[in-house]
């Protein structure tokens, strides 16, 4: 958790990059490079590790006890209380019809939805406009760094990471709630509790292309960055951004308007591109040593 003085330096700094950003946002490069690739794999490890002997046992079971009726609400419920991050996000990054419309999703959800366990302003077409603080960095032009596969919390980057801090101290409802109240034996701690088994068992039907991967932590730092791109530029990256990105993961499809990301296609391309690497390799190594 932020310190107080770290905190109070954020309160000062926030709405001054946010009247700069008016101006006019510069998105900054992607890099995709992995020098922290021997760190990033043991992490990874590790991740991997508590995820097949903890989460995805639980997650499992969550599902199997759990009607489907209520996993939606569940998910509609954190989705709707977690708005105001995006909200928050949305007007540092100067977006206010963006943040208009959180907004209207919100109050909409949680008065007509029932606190947000329904989702009536879907079905009323209101756009969600989910983003976070390592968006709002991007869009201020704060430049991407290292990819980081963090312990625990999964993929991110020197940017990106900023917004577990930011964005979960300061704008979290729920972590708003737990700090301003009292609970002697951490049942505060029960809404993340659910939050996180929900938001793995939404994964579950991702596990087949891990399984399939020739090198799965390659195919988890691909994907993770080619939909954090399309989500950074609205579904809709530039081509030579989108290329920089493809060139660096060995992915040379050029096909860089697709705004719906299919893990598949480069599930496909990362095997075809893994698989001339192994051929190179035993080309210039008759014997087959490694």
């Amino acid at each position: 958790m932020p310190s107080l003085p770290r905190l109070a330096f954020l309160n000062r700094l926030l709405p001054l990059a946010a009247v700069a950003i008016l101006a006019g946002c510069a998105i900054a490069p992607p890099r995709t490079d992995d020098p922290l690739e021997k760190f990033n794999r043991k992490s990874y490890a590790f991740n991997n590790a508590l995820d097949t002997h903890v989460l995805r046992p639980v997650a499992v079971g969550y599902t199997k006890i759990t009607p489907k009726p209520v996993q939606t609400g569940i998910s509609n419920f954190f989705t709707n209380i977690k708005l105001p991050i995006s909200i928050a996000n949305n007007v540092l990054q100067g977006r206010p019809s963006y943040a208009m419309d959180d907004t209207g999703r919100l109050l909409i959800n949680l008065t007509v939805g029932l606190a947000g366990f329904f989702d009536p302003a879907t079905k009323m077409n209101i756009p969600l406009k989910e983003t976070d603080f390592g968006i709002t960095l991007a869009r201020w032009g704060v430049p991407e760094g290292d990819y980081l596969m963090v312990p625990l919390l999964g993929p991110s980057t020197f940017r990106d990471i900023w917004q577990y801090p930011v964005d979960g101290y300061l704008f979290d409802p729920l972590s708003y709630f737990e700090r301003n109240h009292n609970f002697k034996d951490g049942q505060y701690y029960i809404p993340e509790v659910v939050y996180f088994i929900q938001m793995r068992a939404q994964l579950l039907d991702a596990d087949s292309f891990l399984k399939s991967a020739y090198d799965p932590y390659a195919f988890i730092r691909d994907a993770w960055r080619q939909t954090r791109l399309n989500k950074l530029y609205d579904g809709n990256p530039p081509a030579d951004v989108m290329l920089k990105l493809q060139q660096g993961s060995g992915n040379n499809n050029n096909n860089n308007n697709n705004q719906n990301f299919d893990p598949a296609e480069l599930l496909k391309e990362q095997q075809q591109w893994e698989q001339k690497q192994k051929q190179q390799n035993n080309s210039g190594n008759p014997s087959g040593n490694q």
